[in-house]
């Protein structure tokens, strides 16, 4: 049978994975936004920013074991 990995290192594993994956869908909306003509305080930037901060802190402190 093969090893499966701890429920501890899924739990990490899968939070690495989706706060990639915001940082990801972050920076998208700030692209489509500023494509589109967005200024700095259109409401794609401001969702755009905090999409790539929730993912940025939540890898930053999972990364760090805090």
């Amino acid at each position: 049978m093969p090893d499966r990995p701890s429920g501890r290192g899924l739990h990490r594993g899968t939070t690495l994975a989706l706060s990639a994956a915001m940082v990801v869908l972050g920076i998208a909306i700030l692209v489509r936004t500023f494509g589109a003509g967005g200024g700095p305080l259109a409401l794609g930037t401001i969702l755009g920013l905090l999409f790539v901060a929730a993912g940025a802190g939540r890898l930053y402190f999972t990364w760090r074991g805090l």
